[in-house]
């Protein structure tokens, strides 16, 4: 199928309910760690890549039209240069505000976790912010260079800042899709999220 949208954005940004919309405006499947960790052929794909090795992007991708979330969002270089007339999509959040969704989902169970070498150890803890999760300063720090990095790379007719909250209407006119109607979807709160982790395994999702 090929991805035609990259989610560029930390996980924690609005990314499962950007799923949904994708989804709604037909431009699914798309991708998200929660099409991973219920797979383990999947979560063996990832764990390699974590450690270094290139996977076939086609293959990965293979029933999806997007991707979105960690663990793609990492690979965002190698995504949009794989895929290059694909979209880009930066979801974000103000900074105070993503480190306390993080703080109340994510950082627990990473800093719980008993496998180095899960996707969420080896790939968010280790490889998005170096290993160094307790410090809040350096990963607000992280989350803003992403941010810089991403808007430095590309232009407008390629990328999309997507601001949470921010409705059907930047990204329907960004993609070239009318508004549905109906309402954004909105979903993946912490109690939400807890529940969504449980029902399918102990390693954390966006």
């Amino acid at each position: 199928m090929g991805l035609s949208v990259i989610g560029a954005g930390f996980g924690r940004t609005g990314t499962e309910s950007l799923k949904r919309a994708l989804e709604i405006l037909e431009l699914g499947p798309c991708y998200h760690m929660y099409e991973v960790l219920p797979h383990a052929e999947r979560v063996a794909v990832w764990r390699a890549a974590a450690s270094g090795e290139t996977p076939d992007w086609d293959e990965v991708f293979s029933e999806y039209n997007a991707t979105v979330d960690w663990p793609g969002a990492y690979f965002w270089r190698e995504l949009s240069a794989h895929f290059p007339k694909a979209k880009i999509i930066l979801s974000v959040r103000d900074a105070d505000s993503w480190y306390e969704s993080m703080e109340n989902t994510i950082l627990p169970i990473l800093r719980n976790s008993d496998d180095p070498e899960s996707i969420g150890v080896k790939l968010i803890a280790d490889g998005v912010f170096g290993g160094n999760i307790a410090d809040r300063d350096h990963m607000v720090s992280v989350y803003k260079k992403n941010i810089a990095d991403i808007q430095a790379e590309f232009g407008e007719d390629r990328l999309l800042t997507y601001e949470l909250g921010s409705g059907w209407g930047p990204l329907c006119g960004f993609l070239g899709c009318p508004i549905p109607d109906q309402p954004y979807p909105r979903g993946n709160a912490p109690d939400e999220f807890q529940r969504n982790v449980d029902a399918i395994t102990d390693t954390p999702s966006g």
